[in-house]
């Protein structure tokens, strides 16, 4: 994805655009590669050195972080011979943003992640943006059955489409020397995403268009060579111009969701993920008839979220959590950002509408203790997941809180059916960016019924909440200078446990 630095450039960034930018369709130069020509050396990776210690001040304890640097998108995630492989934008050089590669970590459950060695780094053809990988187990791109083919976006002024792919189960890379594989005359074009399409027997891509808006889809039987098969965009309500990024289509069931990125000009302020519902029938995404942006998190810091590939019919998702408002100043170091814990996504019926629901995966039971009743104290120095039931006749406050006196307060309104959430300074730090403290961040629950389970994943610097069934999301950034270990709830009548969560590193 595409740097945004300050909140001044931003706002000059969309006035610029708001004037400048077209709506009319955008299609790149398309000059497909027929040849097939013998690959490069290998990547070399760069070994990871481990020089955080996973214990500093507002270092998550079981969302991934790299030991040090800068992180930003996941990329390229695949699920192969049970590993889970979370490629992501990383800076192999500092914690600001810049010197764009793939880092990489695996995990065996999606909980307790090894980072591995830096897998691609910039080449003649610019940085290594974001992107995705699949496993071609037919060989239909000529690099071996079951190869990982790795798709991203080369940036250097323009944006191209290259592939690299690997045979040891993505401890390397082989760049294709007929990269780039879709060529691109502008920076407008980006974060591929692919997936087989067993209907129409091809390899199916999705790129976002950036400013421009939209997304272009593309076809392949061989992964390198592509045409252009149609261009999917729907106005906004009140957001004539925004930066689209990150794409991701899936199917659940029978019904097709697009999964887009956009920033600035999320559900509250800066970076946000929307989604369409519709139909794909192989070339063309055709929205359903609804009012949109529908948001997927209405949180500050769930961003450029995709999904694994090769999980049959689970649909895992990962986002980056953080906002480009701010990114940049949040005070963690010897790393900066992390991702939000996985995500399984469904689809679930409101109001007599699809609605894209999310839910923490199950697999997070496995570094959970058993469930405890609780009056407010909490004992979890790492982190713990709370559970209110919340009866919904009067409208209620909930407040964690620790022993500096910082709470992170939370209102649900009974008649709207919205909950709203308050990072002030009263939560903990937030001097290091103007744009940090979010007096309401509010949500509409999307429940039905007399009441509404909330849960709530708490971590050193972050709080993730959930509805039950996963029909509300809110993440996130908190920095107190403790975990909150205490709770409290006024107003409507209410149960509440928790389980503590072990720490994930070593």
């Amino acid at each position: 994805m595409k740097k945004i630095t300050s909140p001044a450039t931003l706002m000059l960034a969309a006035l610029l655009m708001l004037a400048a930018c077209s709506k009319d369709e955008y299609k790149p130069d398309y000059n497909p590669i027929i040849d097939d020509p013998q690959p490069e050396e290998p990547t070399k990776p760069d070994t990871p050195t481990d020089q955080g210690s996973y214990d500093e001040l507002y270092r998550p304890q079981v969302h991934y972080t790299p030991a040090q640097n800068w992180i930003n998108d996941p990329n390229g995630m695949v699920f192969v011979n049970g590993t889970y492989h979370l490629f992501y934008q990383y800076n192999p050089q500092g914690n600001q943003w810049g010197n764009m590669s793939w880092g990489h970590a695996t995990s065996s459950d999606l909980i307790h992640w090894d980072e591995q060695a830096v897998a691609l780094t910039r080449d003649e053809l610019g940085d290594i943006f974001s992107g995705s990988c699949v496993i071609d187990k037919d060989n239909t791109a000529g690099f071996g059955a079951n190869a990982m083919i790795a798709l991203y976006t080369s940036a250097s002024g323009v944006q191209q489409q290259s592939l690299a792919y690997s045979t040891d189960g993505g401890k390397t890379f082989n760049r294709y020397q007929g990269n780039p594989v879709i060529k691109n005359d502008d920076d407008n074009l980006r974060d591929p995403k692919v997936f087989w399409h067993a209907g129409t027997k091809q390899w199916v891509m999705e790129l976002a268009k950036g400013w421009k808006m939209g997304v272009e889809f593309y076809g392949s039987t061989d992964l390198k060579s592509w045409r252009h098969l149609s261009t999917f965009f729907v106005p906004l309500s009140g957001r004539p111009s925004l930066q689209w990024e990150c794409p991701d289509l899936i199917q659940i069931g029978n019904k097709w969701v697009l999964i887009v990125s956009v920033n600035p000009g999320g559900p509250i302020l800066g970076s946000g993920m929307m989604y369409f519902t519709g139909d794909f029938d192989g070339t063309t995404f055709t929205a359903d008839d609804r009012s949109y942006p529908l948001w997927l998190d209405y949180g500050m810091d769930n961003y450029a979220g995709v999904t694994w590939s090769n999980t049959g019919d689970r649909r895992i998702m990962i986002g980056w959590m953080n906002n480009w408002q701010y990114s940049g100043d949040v005070p963690c170091s010897p790393w900066r950002s992390a991702m939000t814990l996985p995500r399984e996504l469904k689809l679930v019926q409101y109001e007599g509408q699809p609605l894209l629901a999310s839910t923490v995966v199950k697999e997070i039971d496995n570094i959970a203790s058993s469930w405890q009743d609780t009056n407010g104290n909490i004992t979890a120095p790492d982190a713990y997941q709370l559970r209110l039931t919340i009866d919904l006749d009067k409208n209620t406050t909930i407040s964690l809180s620790n022993g500096s006196d910082e709470h992170f307060d939370i209102d649900v309104n009974a008649a709207a059916r919205s909950i709203t959430a308050h990072r002030t300074s009263a939560s903990g730090k937030t001097s290091f960016n103007g744009t940090f403290s979010i007096p309401s961040i509010q949500a509409p629950l999307c429940v039905e019924g007399t009441s509404v389970v909330l849960d709530f994943f708490v971590d050193q610097s972050s709080v993730e909440i959930f509805t039950e069934n996963g029909s509300m999301s809110m993440t996130n950034l908190v920095f107190p200078q403790s975990i909150y270990n205490k709770f409290s709830v006024s107003g409507a009548n209410f149960k509440a446990q928790y389980r503590s969560l072990k720490r994930i590193w070593k």
